[in-house]
């Protein structure tokens, strides 16, 4: 790897991280594409790198919540339960069913286009707390394992989908944030290992583009570090709108692409 490659990785890392920190994404979702389109990373090798650098980013905002005491709690508990054994799902349909990356984009952009809109809405125009039933934990952790194959499949950590929908069904930024941001680490710890084993035993490129994740992961440390103090900083409203944004524009921007 060339070492303009690698400060790319960082500096994208970094930027990406910082934003999506605060309403409790990893960044991995928006950095699939650069990865694949920019940095020039092989299929399915790009899925296991975009897990690699949730592994080395989450800590930094991982810190910075256990330090105000926000990390923990039965939320990240239920997450935790459903996306672990998800991304072993998804690691081994991607390396031998090998979906495509067209069906993929189509997917996050059904989902996620309508998914910010809605949050959007619930911002600007908040339904009565009566009409605001929160999922159950059972339908919490069948999420979270849905969410959990999606990332063993495609390297996403999983946050861009869970958090608009929790916060949208009521559940505070605030504690929506750090239980995502950590559930997304464990099952990326989960996913990077499952793929590595599954590189012994698979052909093709398998195994993650080492020194590219390092990279990007250490701009994700430092970003995710800065984002998660700026999060108690942020009004919930200002949250809830970031992550709206964030959700409509991953969509709109996986359209784009199957529209080509």
């Amino acid at each position: 790897m060339e070492w303009s490659t690698g400060l790319l990785g960082f500096a994208a890392g970094l930027l990406t991280s910082v934003t999506t920190a605060p309403v409790g994404v990893s960044g991995a979702v928006f950095l699939l594409p650069v990865q694949v389109s920019v940095l020039g990373v092989p299929s399915p090798a790009v899925t296991p790198t975009n897990l690699l650098y949730n592994v080395v980013a989450g800590p930094g905002a991982l810190l910075r919540h256990w330090r105000a005491g926000r990390l923990g709690g039965p939320l990240t508990r239920l997450l935790v339960a459903g996306t672990v054994p998800g991304v072993v799902i998804g690691a081994g349909v991607r390396v031998f069913a090998v979906p495509g990356p067209r069906v993929f984009r189509l997917l996050v952009a059904v989902l996620l286009l309508p998914l910010g809109l809605w949050l959007w809405l619930r911002t600007l125009r908040p339904a009565p707390p009566s009409t605001r039933d929160r999922l159950s934990p059972r339908a919490t952790t069948t999420l979270a394992l849905a969410v959990g194959v999606a990332g063993g499949v495609y390297g996403i950590g999983g946050g861009s989908l869970l958090g608009p929908i929790l916060v949208g069904r009521g559940v505070p930024v605030a504690t929506v944030a750090p239980a995502a941001l950590a559930s997304t680490f464990v099952t990326s710890v989960v996913g990077a290992a499952t793929y590595a084993l599954l590189s012994l035993a698979a052909t093709g490129d398998v195994a993650p583009d080492w020194l590219l994740g390092l990279s990007c992961g250490a701009g994700g440390l430092l970003g995710g570090y800065l984002g998660a103090h700026l999060q108690p900083r942020l009004p919930e409203t200002a949250l809830r709108i970031l992550l709206g944004t964030l959700a409509t524009g991953v969509g709109a921007l996986y359209a784009v692409q199957v529209l080509r």
